[in-house]
């Protein structure tokens, strides 16, 4: 099945070398110039993945990405911003963003991060059966669905794929480059900043649930899915 694309970047000349590169790795894609029209065009469209401007007229990237995640916990969204500044790129990450790039950026590293964000999607269906069970937690990776105390929790695709790995292996040490290449894959560019991140939405969702497992900072090395009983 073809994967679709929605580009929102009000600068023409990045957007059509994206919607080139991205036609020729495979994607449908669409493109906004604004953040109010990339809105519309979401609900209309129903992409697989975003690639969203920060800087946008009418409705910024922060903006559009809130309201994005509001209606859909599951669909993968890149940042593109000009700025470097460290803030923003985390600001995007806590907001539910799954990855950012600055500009300028080179189509092909794009490229390359599109696809580890997406790799879990990618993987073929005889993977499936992927759901984990502990106490007051189901971590179900088939249908991307988080139930935390019975109730649904809505949660970006990277953290549970993060929260997965986690908890597929209760009480092993991860470093952050071992997640960085085990969830986002091996060709990602980012830095373990990223995974830091997601760790902190995790645990806003998981803290205080059971006393039969937490997320554990193991300092100086990574982190632990910390599990005194399983099933």
């Amino acid at each position: 099945m073809t994967k679709k694309a929605l580009v929102i970047e009000d600068d023409g000349n990045i957007a059509e070398l994206l919607r080139l590169y991205l036609e020729k790795d495979g994607f449908e894609v669409s493109h906004a110039m604004d953040g109010g029209e990339g809105l519309e065009m979401y609900r209309a469209f129903h992409p697989d993945i975003v690639l969203l401007d920060i800087m946008l007229p009418v409705m910024d990237g922060w903006s559009v990405l809130r309201e994005i995640r509001a209606l859909d916990s599951h669909v993968y969204v890149i940042m593109l911003t000009a700025k470097g500044d460290t803030p923003d790129k985390i600001s995007g990450l806590e907001m539910g963003a799954d990855d950012y790039v600055t500009k300028p950026f080179e189509v092909k590293e794009l490229l390359a991060r599109i696809h580890a964000v997406m790799r879990r999607s990618e993987e073929p269906a005889a993977l499936s059966g992927k759901r984990l069970e502990f106490d007051k937690l189901v971590i179900n990776l088939d249908s991307y669905e988080l139930i935390v105390d019975g109730k649904r929790i809505d949660t970006p695709p990277k953290e549970m794929e993060l929260l997965f790995h986690l908890a597929s292996s209760p009480n092993r040490v991860f470093t952050r480059n071992q997640h960085l290449d085990e969830v986002w894959g091996f060709d990602y560019f980012g830095d373990s900043r990223t995974v830091d991140v997601h760790i902190k939405r995790l645990r806003e969702k998981l803290e205080g649930v059971s006393d039969q497992w937490s997320l554990k900072t193991v300092w100086g090395v990574g982190y632990k899915f910390e599990a005194t009983s399983l099933n």
